[in-house]
């Protein structure tokens, strides 16, 4: 959809490196040049979409460790947050600069029993909400009106879900407490969970394995929705993967 980024990222690749240019046409074409990809080194041109299908390839061919790409966001800026989080510059001539002359950077990866994949964060259940909207004057009375006075029960319970949740095999929490939900990141080998129990204070555990029951709930892995499910286990996998990022930021 943007073309003339598509052809200043291909210009600087090409001046400073043999390449070869591949346009598939769908998901099964781009697998197809993937799986053909040879001693070759990918450089994905694309957004979030495209960096989680190329990851999500890569984890289920098991070839990701020892495996690295690189990637040039291409996109909405709304479509690039994930690869923002990551390190990736979001401009496309700095982003093709850093595919030349950065360095692989190992990541962990969260990987749940479905085959899915998470590149940076986790939130479960799905937030209503992914990005903030510009707030309106209404808005802001609101929020003024709701610093002076106690929040409405009927709020509360809005928020609230029942779900069991284990790490490492540990409750956490079951159906029976409510929680305004939870949010988990592979950091340093482990996940990082944050469980939010309503009205009670922040709780924070590391672990490897994360496993979570309960009515119909859904998550959203990075930018992508999925679910309704009733159970869901995910598995940090350290150092599983490797992008190519700037110099300045390893």
């Amino acid at each position: 959809m943007d073309g003339e980024s598509v052809r200043i990222a291909k210009d600087v690749l090409s001046a400073g490196a043999e390449t070869k240019i591949c346009l598939p046409e769908g998901p099964e074409e781009f697998a197809r040049a993937l799986a053909r990809r040879g001693a070759r080194r990918p450089v994905v041109l694309g957004d979030d979409r495209a960096l989680l299908r190329t990851v999500t390839l890569l984890q289920r061919e098991r070839e990701a460790v020892g495996g690295a790409f690189a990637v040039v966001p291409i996109g909405a800026p709304d479509r690039l947050r994930t690869a923002r989080a990551l390190g990736v510059p979001t401009g496309t001539v700095a982003a093709a600069r850093a595919v030349l002359d950065g360095a692989v950077r190992r990541l962990d990866l969260l990987v749940d029993d479905s085959d899915g994949v998470v590149l940076d964060r986790l939130d479960v259940p799905a937030s209503r909400v992914l990005a903030p909207v510009a707030p309106t004057v209404w808005d802001t009375c609101r929020s003024l009106v709701r610093t002076l006075v106690r929040p409405d029960p009927t709020a509360l319970a809005d928020r609230a879900h029942r779900l069991r949740v284990e790490a490492d095999g540990v409750l956490l929490t079951d159906v029976d407490v409510p929680v305004e939900g939870m949010t988990v990141r592979a950091l340093g080998g482990a996940a990082a969970l944050t469980l939010i129990p309503a009205g009670a204070p922040p709780v924070r555990v590391t672990a490897q394995t994360l496993t979570v029951t309960g009515p119909d709930f859904r998550y959203r892995a990075d930018t992508t929705v999925s679910g309704p499910v009733r159970r869901r286990t995910w598995t940090v996998r350290a150092g599983v993967w490797g992008l190519t990022l700037p110099v300045s930021t390893l």
